[in-house]
């Protein structure tokens, strides 16, 4: 018996919406991660795309536990010679939740480029409203 390999053509890709109002950013950030890899799929193969879209609603809702609000800070360096900016969680939550989503994604899934291919399967909305209404995604509730 030989082991099953995956091959790109033959991926289904489904559409799932994720509602993230009082849910921990972290614990819904892992569910969004593998669906985007295709982890919980039977012919899951590591060297190939399998995973699925997720539409993200509600970001500004998610929660995030403990005093991260205050202590927690998202970072960049601009290149240059002292040009490290930093933001606290409390502002990037309250003005782009949805970039802090999308960060708490991409910690998640490979830096490869089967890893940067999932993350456009991703779709992160502040609101109820989104413009995939189209896909009739699957709402999931974990």
């Amino acid at each position: 018996m030989s082991t099953f390999m995956a091959k790109p053509a033959e991926i289904q890709r489904k559409w799932y919406i994720i509602d993230a109002a009082g849910k921990p950013m972290g614990r819904t950030a892992v569910k969004v991660a593998d669906l985007l890899r295709g982890k919980g799929k039977p012919e899951f193969t590591p060297h190939v795309d399998c995973g699925d879209n997720v539409v993200v609603i509600n970001a500004e809702k998610a929660v995030l536990t403990g005093k991260k609000l205050e202590k927690k800070f998202y970072r960049r360096h601009t290149g240059y010679i002292g040009g490290l900016k930093e933001v606290k969680y409390a502002t990037l939550m309250a003005t782009r939740p949805e970039l802090a989503f999308e960060l708490a994604v991409k910690g998640m899934v490979p830096d490869t480029t089967i890893g940067r291919k999932a993350l456009t399967r991703l779709h992160v909305y502040k609101g109820e409203d989104y413009a995939q209404k189209a896909q009739k995604p699957e709402k999931l509730e974990f």
